[in-house]
């Protein structure tokens, strides 16, 4: 493998595991109120938890590691629905298990990179956007205001889709021979990262 072409892509392993590695407490929806009412917030609030940009990096690395139409098949779908649920639960629509399905993501999407799970891509569209849904109620439960509340998801779902992008990218740039198997070592990573939290909380 050329040495030039081997550093990112050792890089980008490396940035994912050592994202999966931090501690509990910066997995965590934790927008609130007044704080939580503008574009800017919005914007920076899904790089403060690590959920999320777990989350958001796996749906990317994952669209792509699967190729054709998923490759923006899942980042649109995951966007689109949780835009949905995020008016959910600006509504006051109440779901269960909100907390739970969040957590689970992180392993189960990273999982199917680990293992390059090889659904249709209908059928990953449909396990990232029931994912998404979940992300999204979570903030939209913990704003107020339907205007402000409204350009606080603009912020967020620009800042979503640009880390569903970068998964995607990494996974572009990683895509053969030896660089699949790092693929899949991300993946790896981030499943045993969310599954750590998931068994602490």
């Amino acid at each position: 493998m050329n040495r030039a072409f081997a550093r990112p892509r050792v890089a980008a392993v490396a940035g994912v595991v050592t994202i999966s590695l931090f501690p509990q407490a910066a997995w965590a929806h934790h927008t609130a109120g007044s704080e939580a009412a503008s574009f800017l917030t919005g914007l920076g609030h899904p790089l403060t938890g690590l959920d999320h940009v777990l989350a958001m990096l796996a749906v990317g690395l994952w669209a792509a590691q699967l190729g054709g139409r998923a490759v923006w098949l899942l980042p649109s779908t995951f966007v689109a629905v949780m835009l949905g649920g995020a008016a959910l639960g600006i509504g006051g629509v109440r779901l269960g298990f909100v907390e739970s399905m969040i957590i689970a993501s992180v392993p189960v999407l990273g999982l199917a990179i680990a293992i390059a799970a090889r659904l249709p891509a209908y059928a990953a569209a449909f396990v990232a956007g029931g994912f998404a849904l979940f992300h999204g109620h979570a903030h939209g439960t913990e704003l107020t205001g339907v205007t402000a509340a409204l350009t606080y998801v603009a912020g967020l779902s620009a800042s979503s889709a640009a880390l569903l992008a970068a998964g995607a990218a990494s996974t572009l740039a990683l895509r053969s021979g030896a660089s699949s198997r790092a693929v899949r070592v991300a993946g790896t990573a981030i499943a045993l990262g969310g599954a750590c939290v998931w068994l602490t909380r």
